[in-house]
């Protein structure tokens, strides 16, 4: 069975009443879903609570999920809009990212860093490249950095961005261009990369 099949049962087990069917996706779900907060918000309270009010959002538009999408991507949807709604409350727009917050699941350095090799150089090159991305991503529209995020760090599928985002697919594929060509365009003078090449 997949991923999308065994969500899918729970939240039909959900919508015929079965709560505990909800905290099995709660407890599957929630690590990601702080994860991708934690890229928009800076206070972990913040975050917390983004998160917390997320879920039970989720909750209550259950009843009328129909499984179109999975239920991952349709989860992210309503994470991204409740966190811009949390800003509109504040009466501020979602604020950049700082470098430190794109560190990967298991703590690891920059995840679009080459991987370390043994020599002082290298391993210095390495970290000067994952911080060039990092600088790059936070200067990025929130749009474009919202859709790079969650296709080179949460691993969805353009599909799933375009319903995470309900955008076109053609937008999804047109945001995560521009975002790489902004990122190519930071990494060029540290890989002497000629202007007509991306990388």
């Amino acid at each position: 069975m997949s991923e999308r099949d065994a969500d899918w049962q729970l939240v039909r087990r959900v919508q015929h009443g079965d709560k505990r069917a909800f905290e099995i996706l709660v407890a599957k779900y929630q690590r990601k879903i702080s994860r991708l907060l934690a890229r928009m918000i800076r206070d972990p309270s913040d975050i917390e609570d983004v998160t917390q009010e997320a879920f039970i959002k989720a909750y209550r538009a259950l009843p009328s999920f129909r499984g179109e999408s999975a239920f991952y991507t349709w989860l992210y949807r309503i994470a991204i809009n409740t966190a811009k709604n949390h800003f509109a409350a504040q009466g501020r727009k979602a604020p950049t990212v700082a470098a430190g917050d794109f560190e990967d699941a298991d703590g690891g350095d920059e995840p679009f860093a080459q991987p370390d090799v043994d020599t002082p150089e290298s391993v210095y090159q390495s970290r000067q490249i994952g911080l060039a991305v990092n600088r790059a991503i936070e200067q990025l529209p929130e749009e474009l950095r919202t859709a790079i995020v969650l296709r080179e760090l949460e691993g969805l599928s353009y599909d799933e961005i375009a319903a995470a985002m309900n955008c076109p697919v053609g937008t999804v594929r047109s945001r995560i261009f521009r975002a790489r060509e902004a990122i190519a365009q930071e990494l060029r003078p540290l890989l002497d990369t000629p202007q007509d090449k991306r990388w």
